[in-house]
């Protein structure tokens, strides 16, 4: 059976290309199609496949003006050649699902999201955006939200990777999607002794708006109390500013540093909505308990009093109370990491794979011999 993985960019290993890498590892002959390819970013799982880039990746700077570029990415993804593709499967969160596939075919839509900046936060994109985009987004974001509203019928069926974006799915594409939670290497963090925790929180992820990073500098300037960040992106240069002498914004960390910190830390802050949230897991995977706003797929994986404590308003106080709330439980390393093997790769490979079959058998399609 002939495969091809359609993603919107590959220009970074986040939770979108590690779901593409598992799709790569479940069909190590598909092709990869994407608008947008920096080698030097991508793993050896991906980059051992053959990579197809839509007319985007020629045009000026696109490895890093990409973005930019949204605009034409719809015409872009209709002028991809898939015939002779038996199964297509789309990674979609940018344009990616928009593809024209094979009548013949069996087009499967990953959905991480249906795009955020024309749909649930296309306020929130334009409020905090310059004065001419502020003027250019709602005819652009029109046009791409019909677009994309009509390119899900396209779509055979959807996967959501929370019940928070199949919400989504259903709000936008007025389509039902099963959820399969995308694959965390809960393998790759281990629990240390007591002894080696330390007196900080933890702060990971990219610093941009939408994951309000400000809440977490400015509750732990107020609370005087230690807290690490980790990650790079736009508001990387205005947190160090406000960054209090408790606060160290360390910017982006090489893998080993963010284990030694996931595994030592008091609990992660995790102040943003999310559409599922790696981040969660991968400390819960280390034994670290989640200080995390309910709402999004943090709901789905953290548990309350046992391997976290939410705060339900994205305001400084509540944070505060949430952190306070949180010092008063005694949390056990083994049972928070026993929660987060439930999010695992061999989940997502064994749901994925029986979900594929079960489409294909349905359509008449030949089923999958690679597994």
């Amino acid at each position: 059976m002939k495969v091809a993985i359609v993603h919107y960019w590959l220009v970074g290993m986040r939770g979108g290309e590690k779901v593409v890498e598992a799709l790569c590892n479940m069909y190590p002959n598909a092709d990869i199609f994407t608008h947008v390819y920096d080698p030097a970013a991508i793993s050896p799982t991906i980059k051992a496949h053959q990579i197809k880039t839509s007319f985007i990746g020629r045009l000026p700077f696109s490895v890093a003006k990409y973005k930019s570029y949204l605009p034409l990415m719809p015409m872009a993804l209709e002028q991809l050649d898939l015939r002779g593709y038996d199964l297509v499967i789309s990674s979609e969160s940018g344009p990616a699902k928009g593809i024209i596939p094979p009548s013949a075919s069996t087009h499967i839509c990953y959905c991480h999201s249906p795009m955020r900046y024309v749909w649930n936060m296309f306020h929130d994109y334009r409020e905090r955006t310059g004065f001419i985009n502020r003027l250019v987004m709602p005819p652009a974001a029109h046009y791409i939200r019909n677009w994309d509203a009509i390119s899900a019928n396209r779509v055979h069926e959807f996967v959501a990777n929370s019940a928070t974006v199949a919400r989504r799915i259903e709000t936008y594409y007025r389509r039902q999607a099963t959820v399969v939670y995308p694959p965390v290497d809960t393998a790759a963090f281990s629990i240390v002794p007591d002894q080696e925790i330390g007196d900080f929180y933890l702060m990971v992820g990219e610093l941009v708006r939408y994951k309000r990073p400000e809440l977490a500098v400015e509750a732990f300037n107020r609370l005087q109390k230690p807290l690490v960040v980790i990650g790079g992106g736009e508001m990387l240069r205005e947190l160090r500013s406000l960054a209090g002498p408790t606060v160290k914004i360390l910017g982006p960390q090489p893998f080993s540093v963010l284990q030694h910190h996931y595994a030592r830390c008091q609990a992660l802050i995790f102040p943003g909505e999310e559409d599922f949230g790696i981040v969660p897991v991968e400390a819960m995977a280390s034994g670290r308990p989640v200080i995390a706003y309910a709402r999004g797929g943090a709901t789905e994986t953290v548990q309350d009093s046992i391997t976290g404590t939410f705060f339900h308003e994205q305001t400084v106080d509540c944070l505060i109370d949430a952190v306070e709330r949180s010092r008063q439980i005694a949390f056990e390393p083994e049972r928070i990491a026993r929660r987060a093997s439930e999010f695992g790769l061999d989940r997502f490979t064994r749901e994925m794979s029986q979900f594929i079959d079960q489409t294909m058998a349905r359509s008449g399609a030949v089923s999958r011999p690679d597994l």
